[in-house]
């Protein structure tokens, strides 16, 4: 993946609630200017922002690129937002109730504001359309999988990245059997062949697979339905458990913060950092097994990249595969930390979803203009 020039990057979150902003230029110096302390709405949040990019930047937008975590069977690929693409990915929020409403109220915000404004779609999911029929399956009844059923996989954007600029740190190896640990307050493996995805732990929503900030992972389908019968919860209800009060929060009861319960020492959260980091292992031998072996495994988003402790916890699991951590490179945040005998790399490699989307936004524009 080659690199582009950023002029401006920073973060306006916390919409809402106090909004949140920062910004650093290709220098790493922080223009003047904060936002003022007020609840904000996107599209408010985006006047602000246009009014401080002309106060901060010469010259003008040429396309906006958004994150969009569900693409469904749909899109494979970025596609230019018009009326009949946002009408679909409406269709889709059913899917991401906790992102894709998020994601889609960004864009209408600035179809408002800015109609003529050319706008990019990018898909978690997309990276994941290279997996196999068997990968994606259900063992449900077949018309469901034909009405699309099946799994999905998300952090697709992450993992772009990765495959992008696996070869820098792994040389040869990038191309062989590699699993990514996207690992945040949204967590999943992604197994890749050929820096391609074979396998991953999320299906049909960002639900599955992993332990999380606030959700549970994988869980029994005969929970929900003790949960509904026996305790007479309803399925909004039983979605706001799984989604927001489950994970790394509701095993510990104190936070949805890695970084809070590492620095804890509470019986409940030792215990809540032991279960994600057991059941992090856990997806990685099943995904050693789909893919045959294991040449490199790679740790990446906020705990993957920060938290090495996480990381010990995890790969103490793998010795039986020859897998080996310099302790002091671990601990160093080093971007390679497997042992000099070790079978298998072990890498540290932040991601930069935002680098995915601005590369694949300037394409579509592109080839816009070349028609």
């Amino acid at each position: 993946m080659t690199q582009s020039h950023v002029g401006l990057r920073g973060t306006l979150s916390e919409l809402g609630g106090i909004p949140a902003f920062s910004a650093r230029d290709s220098a790493g110096n922080a223009p003047a200017g904060q936002l003022p302390p007020a609840a904000m709405t996107h599209e408010s949040a985006l006047v602000w922002l246009f009014d401080w990019l002309d106060d901060h930047q010469h010259g003008q937008l040429a396309g906006a690129g958004h994150r969009v975590v569900h693409g469904g069977e749909y899109f494979a690929e970025p596609a230019l937002i018009d009326s009949t693409v946002f009408s679909t990915l409406e269709r889709l929020i059913p899917l991401a109730p906790l992102h894709q409403p998020h994601n889609l109220a960004a864009i209408r915000a600035l179809m408002t504001l800015q109609p003529m404004l050319p706008q990019v779609a990018c898909f978690d999911t997309a990276f994941h359309r290279t997996q196999d029929a068997l990968a994606r399956s259900f063992a449900l009844p077949r018309e469901l999988s034909l009405s699309g059923v099946k799994r999905y996989g998300f952090h697709g954007l992450s993992y772009e990245y990765i495959a992008g600029v696996l070869p820098q740190h792994l040389g040869e190896r990038a191309d062989g059997r590699v699993i990514v640990a996207h690992l945040g307050n949204g967590a999943s493996l992604c197994a890749m062949r050929k820096r391609k995805s074979v396998a991953t732990t999320m299906g049909f929503t960002a639900l599955d697979g992993l332990m999380m900030g606030t959700r549970c992972g994988s869980v029994d389908p005969g929970v929900l339905f003790y949960l509904m019968r026996e305790k007479g919860m309803s399925p909004q209800q039983v979605e706001d458990l799984l989604y927001r009060r489950s994970g790394l929060l509701g095993v510990s009861g104190i936070s949805s913060d890695m970084r809070e319960l590492l620095a804890n020492n509470a019986p409940a959260a030792n215990e809540a950092i032991d279960l994600f980091c057991y059941r992090a292992a856990r997806e990685i031998g099943s995904l050693v097994a789909a893919l045959g072996g294991l040449d490199a495994l790679v740790f990446t988003a906020g705990i993957g990249e920060l938290a090495h402790e996480v990381r010990a916890l995890i790969c103490d699991r793998f010795a039986w595969i020859g897998l080996d951590v310099d302790d002091a490179a671990n601990r160093a945040q080093l971007s390679t930390i497997s042992g000099a005998q070790s079978r298998v790399a072990v890498c540290v490699i932040p991601t930069n979803e935002e680098a995915v989307i601005a590369r694949s936004t300037a394409a579509v524009l592109r080839l816009g203009i070349e028609r």
